[in-house]
This record gives C-alpha cells, sequence and structure tokens, in this order.
C-alpha cells in the first residue's frame, strides 16, 4: 500500500509547494520512498483523482467546529457544512469568522473542535497564523471532487483514503515545543536545524508512541534537514500518522484508528 504524507498549503507556488511524502510500511519501518512538491492546486487535485491505491495523512482540518456551526447557524451535517463553506469566499470567511469572535468574550474568542486540545492544533477556524480555515476551504473541496474516502466522515473511494494529520502532534512528543522550521529565511538559525536533526534522529529510532521508525537513506536524510521551512519533514511526520493508521486498517479497525465516537461534524485528527 502506498502512504502518504501531505504538507499543504492554500497558495502553493514554486517556491512554497504542497509538499508529499511517499513511503511504505515494511514490518514495522516506514520506508521514505520519495518527496514530491506541487505548486499548484490543480496539480494536487489531479494528483488525488489519479487510479492508485493509498492512505494519507493530510495536514489541513478537515471539518469546522459545531460550536462554530451552530452559532452561525450554518448546516449541522458535514457535506451539507462543507458545501455551505466552499461558497463563501475568502473574504467572507474571514468577515464572518471576525465578527464571531467579536461578540464573544475575551479569552473564549474561537471556537474549537473537540480534536484541537487533545492534538494541540489551531482551531479549524482560525484565518491567521496560521490560516487553516483557509486550508480547509482550499484542501477539502478537491478531496471530496477527487472521490476520496474520509473515514467518519464522507464515503468515497476505499482504494483513496484520506486523514487529517498534525505533524505539530508528533513532533511535540520528540522534542517538545522547540522550533524546528521558519519559513523566513533569516530565522532559519543553527538552532532549528539542531532541533531538525533530533527530531529526525529519533524519528529514525522508532522513540514515538506509534511503535514505528522511519527509513530514510543519506539523500534523503540530507533534503529534510537542509528544508528551513520544516515543510519536508512535516509531510513526512504525517507519513508516519498515515502508517499508524494503515497499521489500525490491517488490524481490522475499519476507522483506521479514529475513536468510535469522532463527532461525525468536526472530524478528528489521526493518532489524537
Amino acid at each position: 500500500m502506498l502512504l502518504v504524507g501531505c504538507d499543504f498549503s492554500s497558495s502553493p507556488s514554486r517556491r512554497k509547494p504542497i509538499v508529499l511524502a511517499l513511503g511504505a510500511l515494511q514490518g514495522g519501518s516506514v520506508v521514505l520512498q520519495d518527496l514530491q512538491p506541487l505548486d499548484t492546486l490543480a496539480a494536487f487535485g489531479r494528483w488525488l483523482a489519479a487510479p492508485r491505491a493509498w492512505v494519507g495523512g493530510f495536514d489541513l482540518p478537515f471539518g469546522l467546529p459545531r460550536e462554530l456551526l451552530t452559532g452561525l447557524g450554518w448546516p449541522l451535517e458535514w457535506a451539507s457544512s462543507i458545501a455551505h463553506y466552499r461558497g463563501l469566499t475568502r473574504a467572507q470567511v474571514r468577515e464572518t469568522f471576525a465578527a464571531f469572535c467579536a461578540a464573544r468574550p475575551a479569552g473564549a474568542k474561537l471556537a474549537h473542535r473537540a480534536t484541537d486540545r487533545p492534538a494541540g492544533s489551531s482551531p479549524s477556524m482560525k484565518w491567521v497564523n496560521p490560516p487553516v480555515a483557509y486550508m480547509l476551504h482550499a484542501g477539502v473541496p478537491l478531496l471530496l471532487e477527487a472521490g476520496v474516502h474520509l473515514p467518519g466522515l464522507h464515503a468515497g473511494d476505499p482504494r483513496r483514503v484520506a486523514l487529517e494529520a498534525y505533524p505539530g502532534l508528533l513532533a511535540r512528543e520528540l522534542i517538545g515545543r522547540r522550533s524546528y522550521k521558519s519559513d523566513a529565511r533569516a530565522r532559519q538559525t543553527a538552532d532549528r536545524h539542531a532541533a531538525r536533526t533530533e527530531l529526525l534522529g529519533r524519528l529514525e529510532c522508532g522513540d514515538t508512541r506509534l511503535g514505528l521508525r522511519l527509513t530514510v537513506d543519506a539523500a534523503q536524510r540530507t533534503a529534510l534537514l537542509d528544508d528551513g521551512s520544516g515543510d519536508r519533514l512535516d509531510a513526512v511526520l504525517c507519513l508516519l500518522q498515515a502508517a499508524w493508521a494503515w497499521r489500525c486498517r490491517q488490524q481490522g479497525d475499519l476507522r483506521y484508528g479514529l475513536p468510535p465516537d469522532m463527532d461525525p461534524l468536526e472530524g478528528w485528527i489521526v493518532t489524537a
């Protein structure tokens, strides 16, 4: 089975592409086979739609908070909520979410999904730093258009399975809250390189609760360490989460490790 980890961008470019980490599970090892950049959303959509079997972990939210949808009077069924959301422009998303936050008390401006706190992830309605609301807006419609299967949310092609992943969850398990990446070249420091080195080394040793170790060759190791943005390493972290989910499926879990009580409106981050 082809396994995929995706570091997603809602506005990809040649300088800041979507990065796919492709690999396979061999025993307790996840073997990295390729790192593939995609510099347009159209290229990403074509990759998703191609007729091949895979299980992937995608670093973008798959649903909005139930509290937000209820407060806005939007549909409380997943497919309908996504259809409504994709019909908005990014400017409308920003204005609507800003107005929602403005009406709430300090300290509780943003609505959260149930998965956010155990995963340590940003609320999926956040439109800046990081703009995950735009990532959902750009990415989930492409998953639907490609006809992929989203366990617990949407029945699609069972040969192409997409799960919500979050690299920060696995990274924090290994190096705490040390920063290992920055998009700003001036902030791509020796300390961040050292953090990437430790993080990658611990992945190779299998020092995670996932019970999996990463296998890379020398050229791949250099590419992962030299990428100061961390995009390639984030894609590999998502690849490990996808491998864990695939192993759950091999053991008979039709939900790929997602909790049985997952909110079918909000979704869930795999391994959280």
